[in-house]
């Protein structure tokens, strides 16, 4: 299960990445345009805004965030991104934040790309910090004997995202013009516990789902002083939260 409350406690942090993915899709007057991973919907709302005439195409994968989506008045529906396929006149193809969930998504914009019409566009982010101290930590606390066999199914052992030049080479051949790069953004983070709360709301949700709540109170006890040596708070009480993310915009030619 996703929390939307959780996902939208960084809303503004989480939303940068999905304007500046945005920023550098170039359709002018695109007639459908599909958000795959919606989420809550509280940036899927700016699509309609930036392509009015747009039919706007919604799906996420979570009955939580589909009806959190729907109460802002998106047409979201619940589907596996994996089984998507465009519909003939699908000219943008947005995904923010999801498709690292997504096994063998490489694979999946190759074939996006053969199915899109001329000139269409797909655009998509990916974290990129499966390597930093956040995840690195949990990774090695999911390990430990305490929760080896209960959290056996953590997805995130290894980065399930590729870099940039590899984005690209895999898009240039399906014959796409690539735009390809990747940022760190330096979150500043405040109150108790910033970086867990953060990433109690996504990487940790596996977790979570696992667990009973008596575990899961045990294991937040085990990792909070991890992160806190990881990242520690600053004298004036805000916590930096650097967080590197993957972009990739590529038109069909």
């Amino acid at each position: 299960m996703w929390d939307p409350d959780a996902y939208l406690a960084f809303a503004d942090e989480r939303g940068r990445p999905y304007f500046d993915l945005l920023s550098r899709v170039a359709a002018d007057a695109p007639r459908r345009v599909a958000d795959l991973g919606c989420g809550p919907g509280n940036l899927t709302a700016s699509l309609a805004q930036r392509w009015p005439q747009a039919r706007i195409e919604a799906l996420d994968s979570s009955p939580e965030m589909v009806r959190a989506a729907r109460d802002r008045g998106i047409n979201a529906n619940v589907g596996d991104v994996g089984d998507w396929v465009p519909k003939p006149d699908t000219d943008v193809v947005i995904s923010n934040a999801t498709l690292h969930w997504v096994p063998d998504h490489a694979r999946l914009l190759v074939r996006w790309a053969g199915q899109l019409p001329a000139r269409s566009w797909i655009a998509m982010q990916v974290p990129g910090n499966f390597e930093a101290p956040s995840h690195r930590t949990v990774g090695e606390l999911v390990r430990r004997d305490r929760w080896a066999e209960r959290l056996h199914h953590f997805p995130f052992r290894e980065s399930p995202v590729k870099d940039p030049v590899e984005y690209a080479d895999l898009l240039a051949d399906a014959g796409c013009t690539v735009d390809a790069w990747e940022t760190t953004y330096v979150h500043v983070l405040t109150g108790e516990d910033p970086v867990l709360n953060w990433i109690a709301g996504t990487a940790l949700r596996p977790v979570r789902s696992t667990l009973t709540d008596t575990e899961w109170d045990e294991f937040r006890k085990e990792l909070t002083p991890l992160l806190d040596a990881a990242y520690p708070k600053r004298r004036d009480g805000t916590t930096f939260f650097p967080f590197r993310r993957i972009f990739v915009v590529a038109q069909v030619n």
